[in-house]
Formats: structure tokens, sequence, C-alpha cells
């Protein structure tokens, strides 16, 4: 009897061993499928202004709902979606209350087209514009995971929780270097909407547009839904240093920093006998800033002995400037010849505007590309000319041919007129 009760918990335990050993795989593997999928937040105005009927003729919250059945029905298998509202509970006056009044509709996942729908159905403009926190709790509903994080923010009105600024909160977001892209969508052709949505999505490198149609909702949340199912290289965060001897080395890559007004960043590269040096930076003046500003961006050896220099200057015209270099390093016959470091500052000259906080820093992308030096000779700059040294060659030939013939004819014609 004992050696039949024993036999019975053994083969148990073997199950459930083999149970948990098949178990445990499976998990791993959706585990591992799903930590790079795609994430959209859809975030959704639904206060007591989107009541209005002012699009193709009926009410800001029917042409929502429109455009999000017709997105939902259209969102690629591999997106996993969520929705967010904000102002859709609380109906009363206490400023406090409304202000918290933020809630997940759907929650950020692999999608149930007829789930989603049904909530959506259930929504109606209800109460207060808390965009500021509504922005902090969807990037919360967002974390986690490898692939592209984006918010879509979808609003008729400006923010009515201050001193809680949605375009800080957006900085702040986008300072944690989580490669989190918010986009805005204005359904009212309002200046000061249109500022302060603007901020929101410049501060995490997204986009701004006016809606003032049903048609018009649909296809731009389709289009940011679609571009989050697009393969992206995130950036890696870094901090720069305040010079080159504690900077710290990048390989080839993309990488975010912040930088702050007047400030300079260091950042070092080795780069081998026969290799070619590309690197490139963009800050983007992500609030009010004085006109005329400029980057530069400089190639320096360790003994501060300035290599190539590229730099770019802007008017206020302009949210992001640019500019790049190339250092191709010449070959060494020696094979065991040591890289060289060099030393990439990022420099820039833009200055606050009165009232401006400085902090965080401005967003800085620095992209690093250390490749293959050129095989062909004519690949590598000329005299500082580039490619275009045979323009300049075809150039003072025909000047120089017609500089000949000019002087021909003008002989030939003042020996006609002494003959003459």
């Amino acid at each position: 009897m004992i050696r039949t009760q024993r036999l019975a918990v053994g083969i148990c335990a073997l199950l459930a061993a083999f149970t948990v050993g098949i178990a445990f795989p499976a998990g791993a593997v959706a585990d591992e499928t799903t930590a790079d999928a795609p994430k959209v937040d859809l975030v959704l105005d639904v206060s007591g202004s989107m009541r209005a009927n002012d699009i193709d003729g009926k009410s800001r919250m029917a042409a929502a709902k429109q455009a999000f059945n017709e997105v939902l029905d259209a969102t690629p298998e591999e997106v996993q979606l969520g929705i967010r509202t904000l102002g859709a509970n609380y109906p009363g006056d206490d400023r406090k209350t409304g202000c918290k009044d933020t809630a997940q509709l759907y929650p950020v996942g692999p999608l149930n087209r007829t789930d989603a729908k049904t909530a959506v159905a259930t929504l109606s403009p209800t109460g207060w514009t808390p965009i500021g926190p509504a922005l902090l709790k969807a990037a919360d509903d967002l974390d986690g995971g490898t692939g592209s994080k984006r918010i879509v923010l979808i609003s008729d009105g400006e923010d009515t929780c201050a001193p809680l600024d949605p375009c800080e909160v957006a900085r702040e977001i986008a300072a944690k270097g989580v490669g989190l892209t918010i986009d805005t969508l204005g359904l009212v052709p309002s200046t000061k909407l249109r500022a302060q949505l603007s901020c929101i999505a410049e501060a995490t490198g997204g986009t701004y547009t006016s809606v003032e149609h049903a048609d018009e909702l649909t296809d731009k949340v389709n289009q940011l839904v679609d571009r989050a199912a697009d393969p992206v290289v995130t950036p890696v965060a870094t901090e720069g240093a305040a010079a080159c001897a504690q900077a710290p080395a990048l390989k080839s890559g993309l990488y975010t920093d912040r930088e702050e007004f007047g400030q300079e960043r260091w950042y070092r590269v080795d780069v081998n006998p026969g290799q070619e040096l590309r690197a490139s930076v963009s800050v983007a003046a992500d609030r009010a800033v004085n006109p005329d500003y400029g980057v530069l961006l400089r190639a320096v050896t360790v003994h501060a002995r300035e290599i190539v220099r590229g730099e770019a200057a802007g008017n206020g015209r302009t949210d992001v400037v640019s500019t790049g270099l190339r250092y191709p390093k010449a070959e060494s016959d020696d094979e065991n010849a040591p890289a060289e470091t060099v030393c990439l500052q990022v420099t820039n000259s833009f200055s606050a505007a009165a009232g401006v906080k400085t902090t965080p820093g401005m967003p800085l992308e620095l992209t690093v590309d250390v490749v293959d030096g050129p095989s062909r000779a004519s690949d590598v700059a000329s005299f500082g000319l580039g490619r275009g040294w045979w323009l300049l060659g075809a150039l003072i030939l025909a000047g120089f041919i017609a500089g000949v013939l000019w002087g021909w004819l003008s002989r030939w014609r003042v020996a006609v007129w002494r003959t003459n």
C-alpha cells in the first residue's frame, strides 16, 4: 500500500514538472514576441466642449467616435493599441477633482476591435481638460518593452489644470530618454490651442496637426498609428561631458542628450586607420528662444587640435538646427597601428527668451557612423573641394581656351583695322 502511494506521488510530481517545463518556455516565447511590439496610446479629450456641433454638421465627439471606429478597423495586427480619456467622468465644478479626471478606457495591448469599439461608444462629453495629468498617465501606460512608443493626443481646448503645464510635462517625458513620441491634433483653429499642442509635440519630436473635418481626423490618426508600426531606430540616451577627457566613448549609432543654452557637450569616438568618421547633430528649440542662433560640431584631437568642423545658423524661422562633418583617417602601413581618439564637441548659441525655463536642456540628437574609408581618392576631399574639383578644373580650362580665342580675335581685328 505504501509503495503504491509513493508510486502515485512520484507520477504526479513527474507530470507536474513536465507541465511546468512546457508552460514556462511557451511564456518566454510569448514575452519575446511582444517585447518589441510597437505601442500606441490614443488620448482623447472628452471634456464638455466636445459637445459643440462644428465638424461637418455634427458634434466634435461624434466625429471623434467615427474616426476611432475607422482607425480601430485599420490598425495593423502587430500594433498594441490603447485608449485613454481625459475629462470623461467628473461633471462637477471642483477643480481639484476635475484635474484628476483621466482614465484608461482600453488597456494598451493586443487589440480586440469589438471591445475597443464598445468602450468608445459609451463616451459622453463631461468635464475638465487635464492634459498634463493625462500625458503622465499615458506615459505609464506605455511603460515596458523595447518597441516604438507613441501617444496621439486629440483635443479641442487648452489645458485647464495649470500650474501643471502640459508642455513642461512633455519635456520631462522626453528628458527621461524613453524614446516616446507625442503627436497632437487640434479640433479647433485656435492660436492658443495651436501654441500649446505644438509645444507638446515639439518637445518629443512629434507633430502637430489642425483638423477641421472628420475624414481629416481619421486619415491623420491612421497615418500616425501606421507610422508606429514602421521599423525605427531608438536613440540611446547618453550624457556628454564638459571636457573630452571625461566624455563617454561612443560607437556607431543614434544618441540623444540634453544641452542647456550656450553649453558645450563632449563625446569620444575611436577611428582606426582606413576608416571614416561621419557625424551629425541636431538641436531642437523646444521652447521660445531669441532669434539668431547656431550650432557648431567640431572634431578635434585629444591634444585640442581641430581636425574639421560643421556649423549651421538659424534666424528664428526653424525649430531644429542641424550640421555634420566627415573625417577620413588615412591608412597605415603598420598593421598594428592604434586607433585615433577623436573628440566631438557640440556647442550651441541659443539664448532663452524672457521668462523661459532653461532646464531641462534642449533635446540634442547625435548620429555617429564609423565606416570603412573610401577606396578611391576621388571620394576623399581634394584640396577642400570634395568631388567638385573636376568641375573647377573644367571651368579653368574653359576660361583658358576662351581667353586665348578672345585674344586671337582681338589681334585679328586690330590687324584688319590697321590694314584698312
